[in-house]
């Protein structure tokens, strides 16, 4: 039995594109895959902690075995408790708007708290690895605009989260474009957005 984590980035809720489809993809593997496990994480809804002063302090400090105060030690095991709730997956959705050219500052703000040496990846010599390993990926991505095509270079979205997932070790991410959302007519929106859920829906026995 595996359990899928799916990554809600948008405060929408189903008037979101990239959730709508996302949606549809973890409604076909529900189906598929009645024994296995999804766990619903919305990043606007969830108490993620301020990585502020004590939870940084408190990193340093009991990474290098130096003296930490009980606060210190309370706001870095809620970063732990976070990081360990991510790599307790073995399959992952995300469901990411594009904000800015970029992605919501609660993705960011998320990535930063679970992005960290020993636990998701590790420094040596001869460089750094990643150490979420073998688990696939699905990057569900909704843009107000066509960044496929001439625009690429506005893209900081699909990038960044390609760049931070195989930093952590991520080999297999799977993408879908759900683009553009506003520079079209509704129907035409409507369409495409049907269209890349029978898409989602396709792959949901692959994953």
């Amino acid at each position: 039995m595996a359990k899928l984590l799916y990554i809600q980035c948008s405060p929408r809720g189903q008037r979101s594109k990239s959730i709508q489809v996302a949606d549809a993809f973890v409604d076909a593997y529900k189906a598929l895959n009645p024994k296995d496990t999804v766990d619903v994480l919305n990043l606007f809804e969830a108490p993620l902690p301020a990585f502020d002063g004590p939870v940084v302090q408190g990193k340093y400090n009991i990474m290098h075995g130096k003296p930490h105060t009980a606060q210190e030690k309370k706001a870095w095991d809620e970063v732990v408790g976070i990081i360990d709730h991510f790599k307790s997956a073995d399959k992952y959705v995300f469901a990411v708007p594009m904000w800015n050219f970029g992605i919501p500052y609660r993705l960011k703000q998320y990535i930063d708290i679970i992005v960290q040496p020993t636990f998701t990846f590790a420094v040596s010599e001869a460089g750094y690895e990643g150490l979420v390993k073998g688990k696939p990926a699905l990057v569900v991505l909704a843009r107000g605009g066509a960044y496929s095509g001439p625009a690429e270079g506005y893209d900081q979205q699909k990038r960044y989260l390609d760049q931070i997932l195989s930093f952590i070790g991520f080999s297999r991410i799977e993408h879908m474009l759900v683009e553009p959302t506003l520079n079209s007519t509704a129907e035409a929106v409507e369409a495409m957005v049907e269209e890349r859920k029978h898409e989602a829906r396709q792959l949901a026995d692959s994953l």
